[in-house]
């Protein structure tokens, strides 16, 4: 029963702002085109904010690079994997969006939080680690899974073409920024120790004006920016909630029975295969510890990223097929969460 509670405790926040999302486009809440500039909003600003605010404050120094390689290479695999599946697919405006799904995961959002529940603050302090690996990847290959079959389309592709995707889009923008200013802070702390001479500099600097420095009394450091910070944390905090209620209002319950093939694909790739073969292969490679089932159940066995819906969208993929994987992996998600949760703690994993 606990075990039930604090997987619908993770799962739930998902779901129920995409459900107020609904409502309130049922009810006329919404007028026309607010969902479409809303969409545009989560994807070019507060997405990157949320992935920015996840990484910078990692501590790189503590990475397990063996395990995040392992991690890196199934998560490739599972690119793979979903480019097989594409050869079946009719729809070229489908391909990407279904590829998508077969290997990326709603780490950030929902990963994270619940390893943490399931083997403590430790390995969620891994989990954010291992985010500054896995989420970069993530975005990385989604660009490449929404572009490559643009010409099926109609539209001229390239390597180039591509490679100008990755660079400008804003959420591997706000991954970058994240990283960059994760490897700084490291820097500062490696060369100088807690109290260095650089890290003194920074914190303890005289600020100027037209040329005069001010007094000992009236310095300002960087310690009292904290609005900087404190902004960061509010944009970046509006974002999931935000995206949910889109998702929510875009969602249409009349499209499950035209594109219930491809949402059974998606669905038990996303929820049941990665899980099952990706977790089995860890098991008997030696991962058998509590944080490390943690982290691979938040990163293998957790529905697809609510951005996939948003990106598929600014990019001109089947935005309406992108919104159903996200509901439908969300919701299954309580039910083979708790199956996988139940049979870990059985032998002796979550003990």
């Amino acid at each position: 029963m606990d075990s039930l509670l604090f997987t619908l405790n993770a799962v739930l926040p998902i779901l129920l702002p995409a459900f107020l999302g609904y409502f309130l486009k049922r009810i006329g809440f919404f007028k026309e085109g607010f969902l479409d500039n809303a969409n545009k909003l989560v994807f070019k600003v507060l997405l990157p904010f949320l992935l920015f605010s996840n990484l910078y404050l990692a501590n790189l120094s503590d990475i397990n690079w063996a395990f995040c390689g392992f991690c890196a290479l199934a998560i490739i695999i599972l690119f793979g994997a979903g480019l097989i599946i594409t050869l079946f697919i009719k729809d070229p405006k489908q391909k990407g969006v279904m590829l998508q799904a077969a290997f990326r995961s709603n780490y950030a959002i929902i990963g994270i939080p619940l390893a943490t529940l399931l083997a403590g603050e430790k390995a969620g302090a891994q989990a954010s680690i291992i985010a500054a690996i896995s989420v970069p990847l993530f975005n990385v290959l989604a660009v490449i899974a929404l572009s490559i079959f643009d010409k099926e389309n109609g539209n001229k592709i390239s390597i180039l073409s591509i490679l100008k995707k990755i660079v400008t889009n804003p959420l591997i923008i706000g991954v970058f920024c994240g990283v960059i200013f994760c490897l700084i802070g490291m820097g500062i702390d490696n060369l100088t120790g807690i109290n260095g001479t650089l890290k003194s500099i920074l914190t303890n600097y005289n600020i100027t004006e037209a040329g005069q420095v001010i007094t000992d009394n009236q310095k300002y450091g960087l310690a009292d920016l904290s609005f900087i910070g404190t902004t960061i944390n509010y944009i970046s905090r509006c974002a999931t909630p935000i995206a949910l209620i889109v998702l929510g209002g875009k969602f249409e319950f009349s499209a499950v029975k035209e594109l219930w093939k491809q949402l059974l694909v998606s669905v038990s790739f996303r929820l049941i295969i990665s899980p099952v073969i990706f977790l089995t292969v860890f098991y008997f490679i030696g991962y058998k510890d509590a944080q490390s089932f943690a982290i691979l159940i938040a990163l293998f066995a957790t529905p697809i990223a609510v951005s996939s819906a948003p990106m598929a969208a600014q990019m001109g993929q089947d935005e309406r097929l992108a919104g159903q994987i996200v509901v439908w992996t969300s919701a299954l998600s309580a039910i083979s969460l708790f199956v996988i949760i139940l049979i870990c703690s059985g032998i002796g994993i979550f003990a």
